[in-house]
């Protein structure tokens, strides 16, 4: 049985970033060592061998954190120099100006944010002086979004199974725009889920093990997956960041 891997990298590092927070240990990952436990944990898939793994993530603006852009960048040739993976698709990093209500959270947990309106003591005065109770602050905020990701792994992953290049595959992410593409890819081939922040997966995302082609599991990383599959530092040229 030949597995591909398909990651979304920001689904997988603010996976980490929830368990893990800004400790260090466990951002330089080896994604081919966790991959390969990930694969052999499951008993259903006996005969299963690491084919492919894709890796799809963003450049992130170097204008805006040079810093981050050129750690980022060396854990992406250090990926590639090991051949932690087999490839990396690009997607974009988009970053512009949005203007907003001002809001703050909901009264309840899970609960809609409440928009913060003019009340004393701060209160928005028309020209002619009156009070203007009720009103609507706006801001304007720095936008940042990577674009494309869940797009270039739904591409790939359903191009491979389309063309047999593998038997299953193995997606790691917990993003529901992933529905139909998971969806696809389970009427045709076995399909592992690993959901990188813990908890609970996206209603989207699950499903039964017999669906379809049937095999399908679905698996949580813990802080232990992340820390423990380690790329050497230094990784050929390559070094791990400070604090990483």
């Amino acid at each position: 049985m030949r597995v591909g891997v398909y990651i979304d990298g920001y689904n997988l590092y603010y996976g980490g970033r929830h368990q893990l927070g800004k400790s260090p240990g466990w951002r330089w990952l080896d994604i081919r060592a966790l991959a390969e436990t990930l694969i052999s944990e499951q008993l259903s898939w006996p005969r299963a061998a690491l084919s492919r793994i894709v890796y799809c993530s963003a450049r992130i603006d170097q204008g805006l954190n040079p810093a981050g852009f050129i750690e980022q960048d060396a854990y992406f040739k250090a990926l590639s120099t090991t051949g932690s993976v087999d490839h990396i698709e690009y997607g974009k990093y988009v970053t512009g100006i949005r203007n907003r209500p001002l809001a703050v959270k909901g009264p309840k947990p899970g609960s809609s944010p409440t928009i913060v309106t003019s009340q004393w003591p701060v209160m928005v005065q028309s020209t002619l002086g009156s009070p203007l109770p009720g009103a609507v602050f706006m801001v304007s905020t720095l936008h940042q979004e990577e674009k494309g990701t869940d797009v270039n792994l739904a591409t790939l992953l359903l191009t491979d199974i389309f063309n047999q290049a593998v038997d299953a595959v193995v997606v790691v992410s917990n993003d529901s725009d992933l529905k139909l593409p998971v969806h696809t890819a389970r009427q045709r081939v076995s399909v592992g889920h690993v959901n990188p922040r813990g908890g609970y997966f996206a209603g989207d995302l699950t499903g039964n093990p017999a669906d379809g082609a049937g095999g399908h599991w679905w698996r949580k990383l813990t802080p232990a997956d992340y820390r423990n599959h380690q790329l050497p530092d230094p990784a050929g040229r390559y070094t791990r960041p400070i604090g990483w």
